[in-house]
């Protein structure tokens, strides 16, 4: 089968459309988490859905939800988003409230989240049926993404777009100089508060696709190739989501051809990209 008959097929199509939803807001998303240094903040936040995602599976097999006609309420997704919100605002008041540095509050995060998924996944008995394996959550399964799965991400992606476009100037402001933009009356505090709530749920949401493993190198590795070529912040914003989207789409097609993991090529994909702006960065 060649790559043109694959993309006639559904579940292809799928995977494309979270693909290049996902590399769009984690284009937009990344350029502000490297420039604020905040990147063990999509490692943290990653690995807090996985928490969510095993609190939630717990809860849907106990209660019963699992055998309902309504898909959201066999997903784990629906307690894993607001657990992922939980942990962003448990870091933010972390960072706010106590002398620890911003990768110190992650890490704590980060250590409960997991130690959390792996409690409530063990609790549940081998022989029943989730839909979703944790090897899936851990390394993805972008081209299982069923119809429902899409839609999330797309709205999701839109939303998460708007906000960070509608705030993207006062955000780059803060970013630069932040003494300078509380002076100017940037309420910069709740704009961090905002970016932070914007990545939990981004990066909940595609954790299920790209896997909670490689979802940080996907917020992480496109903003990093463009920060090194870049002259400009809006350069970089559509430098990195330039490398998100060609790295999907080669990504892809490597997978389909290669016939290994697709998740995983696309994150290959990037560092490859990466390879040579930092080369080029490093000679300008």
């Amino acid at each position: 089968m060649s790559l043109v008959e694959a993309l006639a097929l559904p579940f292809f199509q799928r995977a494309v459309l979270a693909g290049l939803a996902i590399a769009v807001m984690s284009g937009v998303l990344g350029v502000f988490v490297v420039q604020r240094r905040l990147s063990f903040l999509g490692d943290g936040l990653a690995h807090a859905a996985f928490g969510g995602m095993g609190i939630g599976a717990f809860v849907i097999v106990t209660t019963g939800l699992i055998g309902s006609s309504v898909a959201l309420l066999k997903h784990p997704l629906w307690i894993a988003l607001p657990f992922s919100v939980l942990a962003a605002l448990a870091i933010a008041a972390l960072r706010k409230r106590t002398r620890l540095s911003s990768d110190t509050a992650i890490g704590v995060a980060f250590a409960v989240s997991v130690a959390l998924g792996v409690m409530f996944f063990s609790l549940i008995p081998p022989d029943v049926n989730l839909g979703l394996s944790v090897m899936d959550l851990l390394f993805g399964s972008i081209l299982g993404v069923r119809q429902g799965d899409l839609l999330v991400i797309l709205v999701v992606a839109a939303a998460a777009v708007l906000v960070l476009l509608t705030t993207w100037g006062r955000l780059a402001y803060a970013t630069f100089d932040d003494e300078l933009a509380r002076g100017d009356g940037v309420r910069a505090e709740a704009l961090e508060l905002v970016l932070f709530l914007v990545a939990a749920v981004v990066i909940a949401v595609s954790a299920t696709v790209v896997g909670i493993v490689l979802m940080a190198a996907y917020l992480v590795i496109p903003a990093a190739g463009a920060r090194l070529v870049a002259r400009t912040l809006a350069q970089m914003t559509a430098l990195s989501v330039l490398i998100g989207v060609a790295s999907t789409l080669i990504g892809l097609g490597l997978s389909f051809y290669l016939d290994v993991p697709s998740g995983a090529t696309i994150v290959l994909t990037q560092a490859v990209m990466f390879v040579p702006a930092a080369v080029f960065g490093a000679r300008r």
